[in-house]
């Protein structure tokens, strides 16, 4: 018997390859975590041993195991399984995958995994439509994103969502047990709590830290996360930081802070349509009516960033950040809404003066609604429009 010895290039790829990679599960039994879908009579367990063949959505955290699972699950229908990132890919990518190119077909099901489906702008995920219709390719995304939100309809409604949740700490500690890296259990402790829930990140430190130190400890694992780069979660202060600078960069009139926090969140793979979305409420906001025009800007941009997506999308939010960030800025209708509002909510509804009631019927005239009014071009109206309580006020200042 003949003995397969690997090349040199072989190992230096095996020893490139991430340890989150090594140690990924590749059978469900392996699998730990997401037991409201994995368990025995659970919906995707139940696909996976009928081999039924269908498309899906895995929503849910980073480091939850979405990817994982696809694998397990393309690996257990016996499908060709080919993996794009919508960060970077497109059509030519789909178009491939699809054999289109060349005139190539396959004879088996092909599962197409997009991880961040969510960053497919919507040309992208009407291109990719009529092929998951037809069944050509049956069509695996993953996402961190509310479907709802982010999937166009026809799409979404051709696939079942899968809700993925955190890992629990239990789970966490048999995830970085299979490492079979030791370590002291304040140090197992520290990652668990540090990683919320993030197997992938926990891995990922854990597998540094052992590349710069050889040694794990507390010590080392916080030396090693302080000279990483910083984690973006969407949900934690890092975020909330950084969007805050943002706004309050470009209210002050800083264009040159503005772009360097968006260059923070587009760095850090922030949802191009969030930084556009705030930009849109910024323009009325904090500009207003000194510059009206600003809301179009806006629009206009977060139109842009929905049609074009990353990476191109960068230079249309930067083109608006720069606008919206030397103008003239004025709160006032801003503040005058909630002025009213918080009327509204102490007062209730009050009654509204009868000279501008709505008067459709004869009876409604001889009570005096809409009497005296002219609704005409030069016409001079009186004063007195608002409740009689609130006569007095003025909102916008």
């Amino acid at each position: 018997m003949r003995h397969y010895a690997p090349s040199d290039h072989e190992r230096r790829i095996a020893y490139m390859e991430p340890l989150a990679s090594k140690i990924r599960p590749r059978k469900l039994a392996e699998f730990v975590g997401q037991e409201h879908l994995t368990n025995i009579g659970k919906p995707l367990r139940v696909a996976i041993e009928k081999q039924e063949l269908f498309s899906f959505i895995l929503w849910g955290p980073p480091g939850s195991g979405k990817t994982t699972l696809a694998r397990i699950y393309a690996n257990a229908v016996g499908a060709d399984f080919f993996e794009l990132s919508a960060v970077d890919a497109g059509k030519d990518d789909i178009r491939k995958v699809l054999g289109m190119q060349g005139g190539l077909r396959f004879d088996k099901p092909k599962i197409l995994f997009i991880d961040e489906i969510h960053r497919f702008n919507k040309a992208q995920q009407d291109f990719l439509l009529p092929f998951v219709e037809r069944g050509d390719i049956t069509l695996i995304g993953a996402t961190t994103e509310n479907p709802s939100f982010e999937i166009i309809s026809p799409l979404l409604s051709r696939c079942r969502v899968f809700v993925l949740k955190d890992h629990s700490a239990e789970e966490m500690e048999r995830i970085i047990a299979r490492t079979k890296i030791k370590m002291p259990k304040n140090a197992r402790e520290w990652l668990i709590a540090m990683a919320q829930g993030d197997a992938r990140q926990a891995i990922t430190i854990l597998e540094t830290t052992q590349k710069l130190y050889g040694k794990i400890t507390l010590e080392t694992l916080k030396e090693a996360v302080q000279s990483t780069h910083i984690r973006y979660d969407k949900k934690g202060d890092e975020h909330y930081n950084t969007v805050s600078a943002f706004i309050k960069s470009m209210r002050a009139s800083q264009a040159d802070a503005a772009l360097y926090y968006l260059a923070r969140m587009v760095e850090a793979g922030e949802d191009p349509k969030f930084i556009a979305r705030r930009m849109v409420i910024f323009a009325s906001e904090d500009i207003g009516l000194a510059q009206p025009t600003a809301l179009v800007v806006a629009n206009a941009v977060f139109r842009a960033v929905e049609v074009i997506g990353y990476p191109e999308c960068t230079i249309n939010l930067a083109h608006g950040v720069a606008y919206l960030a030397q103008c003239k800025k004025d709160r006032r209708a801003y503040n005058a809404i909630f002025a009213a509002l918080d009327d509204v909510k102490k007062s209730g509804s009050l009654p509204i003066p009868l000279k501008i009631r709505n008067a459709p019927t004869k009876l409604m005239k001889e009570l005096g609604y809409g009497e005296g009014q002219k609704w005409e071009a030069g016409f001079e109206h009186e004063k007195g429009y608002l409740p009689d309580k609130l006569k007095k006020r003025k909102y916008l200042k």
